[in-house]
């Protein structure tokens, strides 16, 4: 395969044989290779007689092997990291994407065994060569390494630079490195323009939290954007003490502690925007876990027309959320947006003439006019404790957190029986389960039925990106089981600003349970959830799943993003 000799007898013939040159062209640019060594296919691309698409299109259908064109192609920005930028301008090769142990690289010239065996090596994995143009090549390597490398990713490569040329003195500073301080590493410039990168890129990429996980030999950073962690650029192991450092500084923590779990909070502006960020480190075998919450103060408190409602659901919920007394509860699992729920009905509530305070763990956004509350267990106030004070403060309207065991609930009980209404949340994975979650907790059904207003349930799915959606057509029988007016959905394709998922920001999907005369009766009965969950249907309750589905329909979201996110059998559905 190897041989240059048949390498060019192998391009001359096929080119030939196909009428794209002459014999005489071909003859006068196997003398110039002979002459220069230089390969064919660019001596006949120079003169101009051949395009490099030519050449490569047509070894592509004679060799079976398949071509990719790169100016059309989103390239994982995961697998960059495999292959150094050195390494693939050296031997005109670009990584495309990774599957299983197989990594598909594009190469200009797939049947060069030296370069492949070489990117093997590497990347310590199989290699699937595919064509593309050099030209294409190329472009592709400026756009995802050179011009395409976003803030932190240039810093890393800075500082591997450094590394790199200090060769042997950094070998024999290594002792000398280790007794350094990490609060003198944790403020030098390279790691203090690395935390800030990566904080700036994960806020400009709407992500909620920032990973920093140690391994045995590696730092792995990741993000979580739309409720799904995704794997970016990490900065070499060595610096993962003094990343951690100093972000600990940055949130007033202290960076002594490693062994235990600590928390912090960091407030700072990023592109004009007020970011709080919540800091969180955990002790592991191979050192301390940092996760980072951003929260955008900017985009805390939404118009409950923006969250996600049904025009019957909206009303249902401005209906509960504006009566005297009584308690709402919301649930949901973690990252469900119940916060976000509950912050926008307490600012839709929000008057002069109404006195609101709350109770929170932590109090992730700030709200005008309201009094807000920070639990804290080391001094003494628990939500049960700080509960009883709040009664004593003349309120009006109440919210708790979370109530999560049986004190806390019987307060709120008490609360929303003598006046007051309150808003809470439970971790269910539905509206009527936190009915059963309360009889659970061994509170009395009658208080449960002459307290409880209503109940919320709801997920955040994952909205169709809009750059690349497109439309396709479905099988019958799922026509008829979704009872689609047409035979059509809507899906995203993958395209770089979705980061080839086929998704794009989130939006919520709701159930509104409303405690009536029938609903009591079970409560006080002490019904199955599903015995109420039917009967929540059979008063005309719509459920996540057909809420999600509505959705569906109108090209918001997916079937498969309501599937997975509402714990219906896909074989029920599907």
């Amino acid at each position: 395969m190897n041989n240059p000799d048949k390498r060019r007898v192998l391009l001359g013939e096929l080119l030939l044989r196909e009428g794209v040159i002459n014999s005489v062209q071909l003859q006068e640019a196997m003398e110039e290779q002979r002459v220069t060594g230089r390969p064919l296919g660019d001596i006949l691309v120079q003169k101009k007689i051949v395009s490099e698409e030519d050449v490569v299109i047509l070894l592509s259908e004679q060799l079976k092997i398949p071509y990719i064109d790169l100016n059309f192609y989103s390239v994982e920005k995961s697998v960059l990291r495999l292959v150094a930028e050195k390494t693939a301008r050296k031997y005109d090769v670009m990584p495309l994407f990774k599957i299983g142990d197989t990594l598909t690289v594009a190469m200009r010239d797939p049947l060069d065994l030296n370069i492949v065996d070489h990117i093997t090596r590497v990347v310590n994995c199989n290699i699937e060569p595919v064509f593309a143009t050099t030209t294409a090549i190329r472009g592709a390597i400026d756009k995802y390494y050179g011009a395409g490398l976003k803030p932190f990713e240039q810093v890393i490569e800075d500082i591997k630079a450094v590394d790199e040329t200090g060769g042997d003195r950094e070998k024999e500073s290594a002792k000398i490195e280790k007794k350094r301080s990490s609060m003198r590493i944790a403020q030098e410039t390279p790691i203090v323009k690395l935390v800030n990168s990566f904080i700036e890129d994960a806020v400009e990429n709407g992500a909620s939290d920032v990973h920093f996980e140690p391994a045995d030999e590696a730092l792995f950073v990741r993000y979580r954007i739309d409720g799904v962690l995704y794997d970016v650029t990490a900065p070499p192991r060595k610096f993962q003490d003094a990343i951690i450092s100093r972000v600990k500084i940055m949130a007033n923590m202290d960076i002594a502690e490693k062994r235990l779990p600590q928390e912090g909070r960091i407030q700072l502006k990023v592109k004009e925007k007020d970011i709080d960020l919540r800091v969180s480190t955990f002790p592991t075998i191979y050192g301390e876990n940092l996760v980072i919450r951003i929260l955008d103060r900017s985009s805390a408190i939404l118009p409950l027309k923006e969250l996600g409602f049904s025009s019957d659901g909206l009303k249902e919920f401005n209906d509960l959320i504006r009566k005297p007394y009584g308690i709402v509860l919301v649930t949901g699992p973690t990252g469900s947006g119940k916060t976000t729920t509950l912050y926008a009905a307490l600012n839709t509530i929000n008057s002069t003439d109404k006195n609101i305070i709350t109770l929170e763990d932590p109090v992730e956004y700030r709200l005008e006019r309201i009094r807000q509350s920070q639990i804290d267990v080391k001094s003494g106030l628990t939500f049960a404790r700080g509960l009883r004070s709040i009664l004593r403060q003349d309120p009006d309207i109440i919210m708790v957190g979370e109530i999560r065991d049986l004190e806390t609930a019987e307060i709120s009980i008490h609360a929303a029986l003598t006046g007051h209404l309150v808003f809470s949340t439970l971790h269910t994975n539905d509206a009527a389960g936190a009915i059963s979650r309360l009889i659970d907790m061994n509170i009395e059904p009658f208080l449960i039925s002459s307290s409880l207003s209503g109940i919320v349930a709801q997920r955040l799915v994952r909205c169709i990106c809009l750059n690349c959606k497109e439309s396709y057509r479905v099988q019958e029988k799922i026509i008829k089981q979704l009872s689609l007016d047409k035979p059509t959905l809507f899906r995203g394709k993958g395209c770089e600003k979705c980061r080839d998922t086929g998704y794009k920001g989130r939006i919520a999907i709701f159930e509104v349970l409303i405690s009536n005369d029938q609903i009591r009766e079970l409560i006080i009965n002490k019904a199955t959830s599903d015995k109420i969950r039917k009967a929540a249907s059979n008063l005309k309750m719509k459920t996540l799943f057909s809420q999600g589905i509505e959705k569906v329909k109108a090209g918001i979201t997916t079937a498969e993003e309501v599937l997975r996110l509402t714990m219906v059998e896909e074989s029920q559905v599907l």
